[in-house]
């Protein structure tokens, strides 16, 4: 009975997670506009997000600039992980103290704290000031996911490597790099998801004409919200369903893998 109620439980955890997102995937093939009356199964949503060269150019700068802050985020935070390693305690500590204030920051403080500067220095609002400010947001949470990493495996493995007559670019690519490469890949995901993800800074740092899938629905919401962007979402969330699956077959098949061995 308490397993039957544990289960119930979280059946019902999951039902209220999902049901809004069921409910945009049902409307996303709904022929017509309306949210309350159902007019029949159609495609013609999908067919015009996918014609609508609005949408596709939101869906472009959203990925690309995503994927670019997230890998230079990511370089950029694994470089700094090993300076504040080769600091004392004291210095590491104010270092991560003011590494932690970006995110518990608001942020629109950050928005408005870029923009600012950017206007202060005669810099025109585009895209390239869209990239800059997401990188400078990401950093932070990658620093926090490969941080960890190299507490883990300290500073004797790459003496040892050293002492071995590795060079220290070899020691850190053939021994440290292995060892902190699932904080990368962490902080990789988390600072890209953050980068699709955010509305207010990129609205405070976008110039004119430019727009990313968070602002453009929020520029829709104003005038009515086109079913095309319900489809939008319906792809997105079967992609990453898709990849989540995946990921978890492949994890799967190697864990067995290893067990076999």
């Amino acid at each position: 009975m308490r397993k039957i109620g544990k289960g119930l439980y979280i059946a019902l955890i999951m039902f209220f997670l999902y049901l809004p997102i069921g409910f945009l995937i049902v409307l996303s093939f709904n022929e017509g506009r309306s949210m309350a009356a159902w007019t029949g199964f159609s495609f013609h949503w999908f067919e015009e997000m996918f014609e609508s060269r609005m949408i596709m150019d939101a869906l472009y700068n959203t990925f690309t600039i995503a994927l670019g802050a997230s890998l230079a985020a990511t370089a950029i935070g694994v470089l700094a992980c090993i300076g504040l390693q080769a600091m004392g305690y004291k210095s590491r500590q104010s270092l991560l103290t003011l590494n932690n204030i970006p995110m518990l920051n608001a942020d629109i403080v950050t928005g408005i704290s870029l923009m600012l500067t950017f206007v202060a220095f005669g810099i025109s609002l585009n895209y390239e000031t869209i990239m800059f400010s997401h990188i400078c947001f990401c950093i932070p949470y990658v620093i926090l996911s490969v941080l960890p990493k190299f507490k883990e495996i300290g500073d004797n493995t790459f003496e040892a490597a050293l002492d071995l007559g590795a060079t220290k670019t070899k020691a850190f690519i053939k021994v440290i790099l292995p060892e902190i490469m699932p904080g990368i890949l962490s902080g990789f995901l988390l600072a890209f998801t953050m980068s699709v993800d955010d509305f207010v800074i990129t609205h405070f740092t976008r110039g004119a004409g430019i727009n990313t899938l968070s602002t453009l629905i929020y520029s829709q919401v104003k005038v009515g919200v086109r079913p095309t962007l319900y489809a939008l979402s319906t792809v997105i969330f079967v992609v990453i369903l898709i990849v989540l699956v995946l990921t978890n077959i492949i994890s799967s098949k190697r864990e067995k893998r290893r067990l076999e061995l």
